[in-house]
């Protein structure tokens, strides 16, 4: 991974891949354990930056999901190693900077996150299968106090999901999808749901072996 420098040639001390581009102000947050990177996690990426509007996507490589096993969880160095080779695109950005700050859960790394770029208009990113759950995960309710949620939808979930408890509890400052392109620069709360065209794999499939890498699909997590 290389470090951002700053104009005066001096390391910043949170950075992510490549030069900082001043232009790109809105961020899209993909986070998980990326055991391993996958094509899906590309796929969704992209139909992010499509999709919302979005100057780039951060890849944020988790050292450890607490809401998942330790067994069978590759090394991170490894994981952040084969996210950079999935990427693959100037805008997409696998980052170890979750590592940096030293923050376990989602709500730490968005706070944290934005007091370091505060420039920035973020969206958080997450899949149907998350939100389907999210009433498990540490102060759930201010992740979407803290910025605004895009979730993307995943085979067999959307009903669960669109009934879930989150769903449920900010019904009322879900927009309508034809205004997701506008999401990072909404005042949060206000998240979107989204149908879109699915990527077929998963990451379970993959360290198994049942699948061929060429049809990796997306696999997210959540802490």
């Amino acid at each position: 991974m290389q470090k951002i420098w700053h104009r005066r040639g001096r390391p910043a001390r949170i950075g992510l891949p490549g030069p900082i581009d001043r232009r790109r102000q809105t961020v899209g947050l993909m986070g998980g354990s990326f055991n391993p990177a996958h094509e899906g996690h590309r796929h969704l990426a992209l139909l992010a930056l499509h999709r919302l509007g979005l100057d780039e996507v951060w890849w944020l490589v988790a050292p450890q999901n607490p809401l998942k096993p330790n067994n069978g969880m590759a090394p991170f160095a490894e994981r952040l190693a084969r996210a950079s080779e999935v990427a693959r695109h100037p805008r997409l950005k696998p980052t170890d900077i979750e590592v940096r700050l030293g923050t376990r859960y989602t709500v730490d790394t968005l706070r944290a996150l934005q007091r370091r770029f505060p420039t920035r208009r973020f969206v958080w990113i997450m899949g149907a299968d998350c939100l389907a759950e999210f009433e498990r995960w540490k102060d759930w309710q201010q992740i979407f106090r803290i910025m605004p949620v895009a979730v993307f939808d995943r085979p067999s979930y959307s009903l669960r999901a669109l009934w879930s408890l989150a769903a449920r509890r900010f019904a009322r400052v879900r927009l309508k999808s034809g205004s997701a392109r506008g999401l990072a620069r909404r005042q949060p709360p206000a998240w979107v749901f989204l149908h879109t065209r699915l990527h077929p794999a998963s990451a379970t499939q993959i360290r198994t072996g049942t699948q061929p890498e060429s049809h990796w699909g997306k696999s997210s997590a959540g802490n």
